[in-house]
């Protein structure tokens, strides 16, 4: 594993995007995975290691996460993030990738899939879909750029693992490695979630309402993936079913005791992702 950079361009200049780069430059298939809105692409690191000796995995830090730059907050949107992707699919060099998008690392996927001349092959989503309910949104809104404050790594894993309860069963060795890869030190001491907590207003900047995306799920055309935890109220049940029905008519996977979004950190969980990318060969 890797950890390189590319230069992406803004309405306010260039800034860097890291990422990390998992397995063989020269293999035959290439995956992205991207995280979700708080989080950053080390949260891929158990399953780009399982994916590495068959696949080159890509994970970036989405601008504003992890160890790329942080934004001017007008500049975290949707547009900006599938320009940044295009970048990071150009630097990799590859023709055609399959995609794997956590949550708004779903959205990103599904937003770039849809595009006429699109270079993801495959597409698996987890834990999202073209419809998310209000009600969701606002539950994640509750937390996202609070600015929590701790003292110690243990009060940071501690915070983690009740606001993450939902990712479903992760061992402690799984949440230990993604407070040790999610934490930023503090100038004054103590320590604070790795992501700029101006993406908090940003996310709320437009209100909070139902989030409808059925005509860009309708013009998706290549084989779709969809992971749900059953408990998730980011994907209801009747949303993932539609998916089955309309546009790509996606394949569904549910994962027990588990809500938004699946860790996919366990060894059920990436052989379920290892399967499918290697029966859509």
């Amino acid at each position: 594993m890797k950890t390189e950079g590319i230069l992406g361009l803004g309405p306010h200049g260039f800034h860097r995007i890291a990422y990390t780069n998992w397995g063989d430059a020269a293999a035959s298939r290439t995956l992205i995975c991207v995280h979700g809105l708080t989080r950053n692409g080390r949260d891929f690191d158990r399953l780009a290691a399982a994916l590495s000796d068959r696949w080159r995995v890509i994970c970036p830090d989405v601008p504003g996460r992890g160890r790329s730059d942080w934004l001017p907050p007008s500049d975290y949107t949707y547009p900006q993030y599938l320009a940044d992707m295009a970048a990071l699919i150009a630097r990799v060099g590859a023709t055609e990738v399959d995609w794997l998008g956590t949550s708004m690392g779903g959205v990103i996927g599904l937003l770039l899939a849809a595009q006429p001349n699109t270079p993801i092959r495959r597409l698996i989503l987890n834990d999202i879909g073209p419809f998310i309910p209000k009600a969701a949104l606002a539950r994640i809104g509750e937390y996202v750029g609070k600015d929590e404050r701790f003292a110690t790594v243990d009060e940071l894993e501690a915070y983690l693992r009740r606001v993450h309860a939902p990712f479903g069963p992760i061992s402690d060795q799984d949440w230990r490695h993604m407070a040790l890869q999610g934490y930023r030190r503090l100038e004054g001491g103590g320590f604070a979630l790795h992501y700029d907590p101006a993406i908090g207003p940003a996310f709320l900047a437009n209100g909070i309402k139902d989030v409808e995306m059925w005509s860009v799920w309708d013009a998706v055309r290549c084989p779709v993936l969809v992971l749900r935890g059953v408990e998730s109220d980011v994907l209801p049940a009747e949303t993932a079913a539609e998916m089955q029905q309309r546009g790509p008519k996606a394949r569904v996977v549910e994962f027990a005791n588990t809500g938004h979004a699946p860790a996919l950190m366990n060894e059920s969980s990436i052989a379920v992702v290892r399967d499918w990318l290697s029966a859509t060969a």
